[in-house]
């Protein structure tokens, strides 16, 4: 009985000094690894936003500028018809015939291949 109260006292005046020799926790990412993370966070970010979306907004203003008359169009409203005019920032598209409405170059959503308005 005696030697396991001082079993007992032995380890109770013990555990500081074992709590003190374990390793430390880890303290996070060093500096190299936040750096390796950001540009990691980086290339994402270039690749699934920017990227794609510079290359849309070079194709549309390819698209703008190569607009002529004759070309058949799409607007970003839906509306579809064949250019017979065309301004620095405006053209003018026959929808039906004898009817023409003015649309912004920017509204233009894509051009249509010839034909394709005689089929619907």
């Amino acid at each position: 009985m005696k030697s396991m109260k001082h079993l007992v006292a032995g380890l109770t005046a013990m555990t500081p000094a074992l709590a003190m020799a374990q390793e430390p926790a880890p303290q996070g990412m060093g500096v190299m690894g936040q750096v390796i993370f950001f540009a990691g966070f980086i290339l994402i970010f270039y690749f699934l936003i920017w990227r794609p979306q510079s290359k849309r907004a070079k194709e549309h203003k390819a698209l703008m500028s190569g607009l002529n008359k004759g070309d058949e169009v799409v607007t970003s409203g839906g509306v579809a018809g064949k250019i017979t005019k065309v301004t620095e920032d405006f053209i003018v598209m026959e929808v039906a015939d004898n009817v023409e409405i003015k649309v912004q170059k920017v509204a233009v959503a894509a051009a249509l291949p010839k034909g394709t308005l005689k089929d619907i």
